[in-house]
């Protein structure tokens, strides 16, 4: 009887050598002349124990981590085929880890579970259960299922996902689209990656449900292109899922249709705007539209357009399968659900937490991220990739809400949240803001792309001295013209984390 072993194939192991782990133990093996089954499956999100290798055992897949190539033999000498606990690396069950055990996944249920691309695997573990519920039902009936969960969309805006849903439905046109904005480009955020690459067929559920919701019969996934193993593993469950009969023109033998196609983006961190996005889909430069008219309404090729987020679309299959109040159980206020967060910077356990809404900022980082790696005390966090606020001591407490943060002048954005230790120089990231800017911005409007360039000027002047107090009041001038005349988030935003220097680290702009 063979052992089954798991080695993760997402782009964090391999980055960590997970392949060269993977081929040492196909060699020990064989070695030992014992058979396994060597599974690739994904990251559970436990990065810092990745390559984190598993074993399935009677008591439960046992977990060792972080295994580099070199530590095989002696795992394998210490009992690896039977989840043997004596080695230093063992974690015991995997389960059991703290890190994971304390978390409420949803979305994530699946992640390193599978084998990724295995559709037995993923119907095995309640895959295409929303689907199905959702080719019994009108498309009303679907909007309203994801309108009582309280999904907001999980890219940033947070805006009511059921709401974009019912203008697209309600809109009359001959095609409509679905668009998945995986263009992923804030700062410590990998969420979305996770999802395409640990768990591809819950997107492409999450996609057809959102199909069939609206009217559509066509979707992309606009897909940065720093990110090959989503592409590869994406076309692969695409292609797939048609071959299932989940994707093409009769899913299940319905007679239903909906096709799907993932296209690379060019590299802009613009295009994670919706808008932006949809001129690059068209084949255009990534320029922001001014709206009105909404993409809900006139999206992609002018036609109306659901645009949402890879995890708004990965809730949707559960939503679908359990039913939207089973959702909406999980959060507080008007953030319903849960929120994978994203732990990265200078932290000793970084990696991806799912939990519902209300867990406070400290308790994530001290109870999971375990403080930083550097051992020194904890000064800044930067909440919502590189256009949030940079957020002091004074304001970890507050609870992980849309509202909560938003009352502060502060954003949860994409769930990405970037540590720093007391060796940070808050004035040389206030300038990163703006130059961030300057690089980034599409260049459609004035106040962002020469509002963006005058910031760096200015706050270099404040760093070396030159009329500093003079020039901080021109930066706040600055940052409100930004702030109030910017067509789109990446002129309106940038000023946010300059202006969360200026108020809570002030002395780092006065040596």
């Amino acid at each position: 009887m063979s052992t089954k072993i798991f080695v993760p194939s997402d782009t964090t192991a391999l980055a960590m050598g997970a392949d060269e782990v993977a081929a040492r133990i196909e060699a020990q093996a064989r070695k030992h002349g014992v058979e396994i089954e060597l599974v690739r499956n994904g990251s559970r999100g436990l990065f810092w124990l990745e390559p984190m290798v598993e074993v399935e055992t009677p008591a439960g897949r046992v977990a060792y981590g972080p295994v580099e190539e070199d530590d095989v033999e002696a795992l394998f000498d210490a009992g690896l085929l039977n989840g043997g606990t004596e080695h230093p690396l063992s974690q015991g069950l995997t389960e059991e880890i703290p890190y994971l055990k304390k978390q409420q996944r949803l979305t994530f249920a699946r992640a390193g579970i599978t084998d990724p691309l295995s559709i037995d695997d993923y119907r095995a573990h309640d895959g295409f259960k929303g689907l199905e519920n959702a080719l019994k039902r009108e498309p009303q009936a679907i909007v309203d299922e994801v309108k009582a969960s309280g999904l907001r969309g999980r890219g940033g805006a947070a805006f009511p996902t059921g709401i974009k849903w019912q203008t697209v439905l309600n809109a009359p046109a001959e095609q409509k689209y679905i668009v998945c904005n995986a263009d992923e480009g804030d700062s410590g955020t990998f969420a979305d990656r996770l999802v395409m690459e640990c768990d591809p067929y819950m997107l492409i559920e999450g996609m057809a449900i959102a199909g069939l919701a609206v009217g559509a019969t066509q979707g992309y996934i606009y897909l940065r292109s720093e990110y090959p193993v989503a592409h590869r593993i994406l076309n692969e469950a695409i292609a797939r899922a048609e071959a299932a009969g989940y994707l093409g023109d009769n899913i299940l033998g319905s007679g239903k249709r909906f096709d799907l196609e993932v296209r690379l983006g060019a590299g802009a961190y613009i295009c994670g705007e919706e808008t932006s996005l949809l001129e690059s889909l068209e084949g255009k430069r990534g320029l922001v539209r001014a709206k009105p008219p909404l993409p809900a309404i006139v999206g992609l090729f002018g036609q109306p357009t659901v645009v949402n987020n890879v995890l708004s679309l990965a809730a949707v299959p559960f939503i679908l399968d359990k039913g939207g109040e089973a959702y909406a159980e999980y959060g507080m206020g008007r953030s319903r659900g849960t929120l994978p967060l994203q732990l990265a910077g200078n932290v000793k356990r970084g990696g991806l937490i799912e939990l519902a809404f209300g867990t406070t900022l400290r308790a994530l980082m001290e109870d999971f991220g375990g403080g930083t790696f550097s051992g020194r005390a904890l000064r800044a966090v930067q909440v919502g990739g590189p256009l949030g606020a940079y957020l002091p001591e004074s304001q970890w407490d507050l609870p992980l809400d849309y509202e909560a943060f938003a009352a502060e002048g502060a954003v949860l954005g994409h769930g990405g949240v970037v540590m720093f230790d007391d060796t940070v120089d808050m004035a040389e990231q206030a300038r990163f803001s703006m130059e961030f800017c300057t690089v980034e911005s599409c260049g459609k409007c004035t106040p962002c792309r020469i509002g963006s360039t005058r910031g760096v000027e200015v706050i270099d002047r404040i760093r070396a001295g030159e009329n500093r107090d003079a020039n901080l009041e021109l930066l706040t001038d600055l940052c409100e013209t930004m702030v109030d005349g910017s067509l789109c988030a990446m002129g309106g935003m940038t000023p946010f984390p300059v202006q969360s220097v200026m108020k809570h680290f002030p002395e780092d702009l006065q040596r």
